[in-house]
């Protein structure tokens, strides 16, 4: 076992350097049932790409995260981020293996789009509310600064991550979440 600091026998810590505030426009509310779901026990699925069911996840998902990096040079300055996205189902288009992700008018500090700059590898995880099983993926980002194609509502611009590979993790949370309502912004976003 890593006998360092940060990690002690059951657990970890972690030092926060930075921090500051997820832009809360779009985060959907929902409660934790206190009737919790066993493990499923199931083993973890790796997939290239992305398979029928994670397509189908994606497109009925009003809530996932995404993962960047700044760029090297950055050094300790720099660092990861992990920052919600929302809308309403749909609002993530799936083609093959690539997804279209809205960009809505944020809290302006464009964390995401400035570490995709500096490093164009993102990490997305998408929830299944219901069963509780989690949806990893990793892939590369391209940013489209200015769309020809029609956007949706709200968005003031997109970008596409090609998966190149994914997880299942079934049954990963142990708790039910019910959804409880829309963020008056995401009624005001529109949907591929």
């Amino acid at each position: 076992m890593d006998q360092s600091p940060f990690v002690a026998q059951g657990g970890f810590s972690v030092e926060v350097t930075q921090s500051f505030g997820n832009c809360p426009q779009y985060i959907q509310t929902r409660t934790i049932s206190a009737d919790g779901r066993p493990g499923e026990g199931e083993p973890n699925v790796t997939v290239d790409g992305l398979d029928d069911h994670a397509r189908w996840l994606i497109g009925a998902s009003d809530t996932f995260f995404v993962a960047s990096r700044s760029r090297v040079e950055a050094g300790r300055t720099g660092g990861l981020d992990v920052s919600h996205r929302g809308g309403k189902p749909g609002f993530v288009r799936v083609e093959h293996n690539t997804l279209s992700i809205p960009d809505f008018k944020g809290n302006r500090f464009f964390n995401t789009l400035g570490n995709f700059l500096g490093d164009i590898r993102a990490g997305l995880l998408f929830i299944d509310f219901e069963t509780g099983d989690l949806l990893q993926m990793i892939g590369t980002v391209s940013i489209d600064w200015d769309p020809a194609a029609a956007l949706p509502a709200g968005a003031q611009r997109f970008w596409r991550v090609a998966i190149a590979r994914s997880w299942w993790r079934r049954g990963a949370i142990p708790f039910v979440w019910n959804f409880g309502d829309y963020a008056p912004t995401t009624l005001m976003t529109g949907i591929w």
